[in-house]
């Protein structure tokens, strides 16, 4: 009966019809709005009730929050700002974490995202959540993955060597001003084929691919091999680019808008196709694992050690109930899937923004390198070791305080699955809220001279943040599992960087170039001058 008389309709009754559905839900919008619980302050959500801040947020997030904290203070709340209609409240006291971060309740809520499943950063199914973090920390905490870690970072970084020599480090080239690399680029190739080897067992090669984009002497790798790495990659990162259509898009114009709907069905091919490549590892692998005799040990990449968690290829393996059954290949994917998407371009950036902040700071960059000189004594060769990680406190410290400066992850999301009180007020189940942590690492109320880079802050005996001030890693049960590596990664490439060569920015006075979505801060680029050090 309904659609008879739809096809009864004149165009103006299409038009008055639409104008009336439109009006009435802009209406409920703005009802639901002004009836809210606990209206604090924040920015007023027109003209785009639909879209929510999706404009700015899409153009630089990190300016628009540190706008917004400015203008609102502690805490403000944007309506409308991540899926849709749906209210966020933005924390910028680390007092107002005390419970957030600690109780196992408070974990994330994305629905509405249908085709973007991941193991851990995103799953808001504390369930399956717990079994999918079971496994990752048992492996990427163990001590043979950490010794694996390192021979891979020292086995790259020749490579990566070959190439700069090829390219920037001839004596001609370096008289001639010829030494200019993008150090961004180079690093964020780099960081791929390590997380992707790593992760996988499966050698990557984007830095390969990104060689034979400089000279005619192409690298001695198979074309077809460089561009399959090359494709997979380019899905990664088309996914990680565009992923939050799906949380600050409402469903509604994601499903029906023309732009939007293309956009996020662009997105879902993307995870398809990465999708199959991880199964077709997977399927591979397994093959391998049974052909090889049970007494024959096994390398320590991610993908092996969860095949055979809780099998009899487990040395550790004791039948003790559900979470200690095998990973079954879509638990296995979903988690490969997770690591190399976070892995990939944290590390990267971290490493460009230590560059950055070292390069304008000559004090610091002194004392690293007579820590750096100490341990290698002059050998600029030699394989980097756990022992020196362990040695390279200094190093560790400037991490640690490029992190707290500039973090790369700027923003926390939680949600309460009960009623709670967050900040002294009541708030309903499903209330999600956002943790702004630039601004919390930047306080003056936790930090002396908070905005100065001063890496000698953690040397001090004894020294430890106030809780909750310092959250480069995220906070509570959901803390980063990658931590280790990550703090491996960027101390030994800081060692095995600054022993050999001398690095300087091109531009000292240039402003580094970033880019920021709702949650994380890239750099677009940063080019820098290299040459070997005396």
């Amino acid at each position: 009966m309904f659609f008879k008389l739809l096809g009864n309709f004149e165009i103006n009754d299409y038009i008055f019809l639409s104008n009336t559905i439109l009006i009435v839900c802009i209406a409920h919008y703005y009802y639901k709005y002004f009836t809210r619980v606990n209206p604090i302050p924040g920015p007023f959500p027109f003209p785009f009730p639909f879209i929510g801040y999706f404009p700015w947020i899409n153009k630089d997030a990190q300016k628009f929050y540190s706008n917004c904290y400015e203008k609102y203070g502690d805490i403000y709340e944007l309506y409308g700002s991540i899926r849709g209609s749906v209210r966020t409240i933005v924390l910028c006291r680390r007092e107002y974490l005390e419970d957030l971060l600690s109780e196992s309740t408070h974990g994330l809520k994305f629905p509405n995202r249908k085709g973007l499943e991941w193991g851990l950063s995103l799953n808001d199914n504390f369930k399956t959540w717990m079994f999918n973090r079971h496994f990752f920390n048992q492996t990427i905490l163990s001590p043979k993955f950490a010794d694996e870690a390192i021979d891979c970072i020292n086995k790259l970084f020749n490579e990566l060597e070959n190439y700069w020599d090829r390219l920037f480090l001839k004596e001609e080239f370096i008289k001639e001003n010829k030494n200019k690399l993008d150090f961004s680029k180079w690093f964020n190739h780099y960081t791929n084929d390590m997380i992707i080897s790593l992760l996988t067992g499966a050698k990557s090669y984007t830095m390969a691919a990104y060689f034979d984009t400089f000279s005619d002497e192409k690298s001695h790798f198979p074309s077809a091999i460089i561009n399959d790495s090359v494709k997979f990659v380019q899905a990664l990162s088309n996914l990680l680019i565009g992923y939050l259509i799906f949380f600050i898009v409402s469903p509604l114009l994601r499903n029906y808008v023309p732009y939007f709907k293309n956009k996020a069905d662009d997105l879902l091919r993307n995870k398809d196709f990465i999708d199959q490549k991880l199964n077709a590892m997977i399927k591979r692998r397994r093959k391998e694992i049974g052909d090889i005799p049970l007494d024959e040990p096994l390398p320590h990449d991610m993908l092996t050690s969860m095949i055979i968690k809780n099998t009899l290829r487990d040395n550790n393996y004791i039948e003790t109930g559900e979470i200690d059954r095998p990973m079954t290949d879509t638990e296995i994917r979903v988690n490969l899937f997770d690591g190399i998407l976070s892995g990939t371009y944290k590390s990267a950036n971290m490493l460009t923004f230590i560059i950055y902040y070292i390069s304008h700071n000559p004090d610091v960059k002194k004392k690293m390198l007579e820590e750096i000189d100490s341990i290698f004594q002059g050998d600029k060769t030699r394989s980097i070791t756990k022992d020196d990680f362990y040695s390279l406190s200094y190093c560790e410290a400037i991490v640690k305080e490029a992190a707290r400066v500039f973090p790369i992850k700027h923003m926390l999301t939680r949600c309460i699955d009960k009623p709670d009180e967050v900040a002294g007020y009541q708030w309903p189940a499903g209330t999600l809220f956002l943790i702004n942590i630039k601004a919390i690492h930047n306080c003056d109320d936790y930090w002396e001279e908070p905005n100065k880079f001063n890496p000698d802050r953690w040397m001090v005996e004894n020294f430890e943040p106030k809780k909750n001030s310092f959250i480069m890693f995220g906070g509570g049960l959901r803390l980063c599992p990658g931590r280790k590596l990550a703090m491996i990664e960027l101390v030994c490439l800081m060692a095995l960087l600054f022993r050999k060569y001398e690095i300087n920015l091109v531009d000292m006075d240039a402003p580094i170039k970033t880019m920021s979505d709702g949650v994380v801060t890239a750099c677009k680029e940063l080019l820098v001058e290299i040459k070997p050090r005396n």
